[in-house]
């Protein structure tokens, strides 16, 4: 295992004790002006999300309405929509599909909303546990210069088998091992360069979580535009499930 990866997870509660969890709730508000965009101004303001840390699996409640839950998940792809007695709303399968030809202005149903907010909060909530999953490659790289400080960065491959923002990531760390920023591609937002922020971690259940993130633009040179994000997200709340699933 890559030493700086090591120090991360052991500063993030540890990997043994994850292995021990069966899931993750977090309460939660995702706000930011690229909703307004897509369709779905203030949708997301005030939300659940469920995420099984042992498979690719998120949901959120409610989604949307008040009586409708998102189901995203993995193995095979798929992203439904159920009422409150369980029954299917609306569902797609082969979801990534639905975005051939999408620029970042075309707007999405909400399906299309379910599907990239499923997968990126699973992505958010397992890290950095995910980077030691079957065909995740992590490696420490040169070092990077922001603000004053010197952050560690690790560089992440995702195999096909995790459903993800584009297959290869950076993810910065403090002196504390904590993240800072995350770099990557949203393949389904028109190929956006992103610099994703995060911050003021707290434990939760003997893990740690940032519970302030910030998505800006990226330019070509690594650089960010930080006058305004696109998106935001809060978190007000997480419980660790040790046992059982999601």
């Amino acid at each position: 295992m890559d030493a700086l990866l090591s120090k991360v997870l052991d500063a993030h509660g540890g990997l043994d004790r994850w292995n021990d969890v069966a899931a993750v709730t977090t309460r939660l508000s995702i706000g930011g002006p690229v909703w307004a965009v897509k369709g779905w101004d203030g949708a997301l303001a005030d939300e659940t999300v469920t995420v099984d840390t042992r498979r690719e699996r998120s949901v959120l409640t409610p989604f949307t309405a008040p009586d409708l839950r998102l189901v995203f998940e993995t193995g095979p792809e798929r992203v439904t929509v159920r009422s409150s007695d369980g029954g299917t709303v609306d569902e797609r399968t082969d979801a990534r599909k639905a975005f051939t030809g999408f620029l970042r202005a075309t707007p999405w149903d909400r399906l299309h909303l379910g599907y990239f907010i499923g997968y990126a909060l699973w992505n958010y909530l397992t890290s950095p546990f995910l980077f030691t999953r079957p065909g995740v490659e992590a490696d420490e790289i040169e070092p990077w210069h922001e603000a004053g400080q010197e952050w560690r960065r690790l560089r992440v491959r995702f195999p096909d088998t995790v459903t993800t923002h584009n297959p290869e990531q950076v993810f910065y760390y403090d002196t504390d091992f904590m993240q800072r920023r995350m770099d990557y591609v949203t393949e389904i937002l028109g190929g956006t360069l992103v610099a994703h922020y995060s911050s003021r971690p707290k434990t939760y259940g003997g893990f740690v979580f940032p519970t302030w993130r910030r998505v800006f633009r990226r330019n070509q040179d690594g650089t960010s535009n930080l006058n305004l994000p696109s998106i935001t997200i809060d978190i007000s709340d997480i419980t660790i499930n040790r046992g059982g699933s999601s």
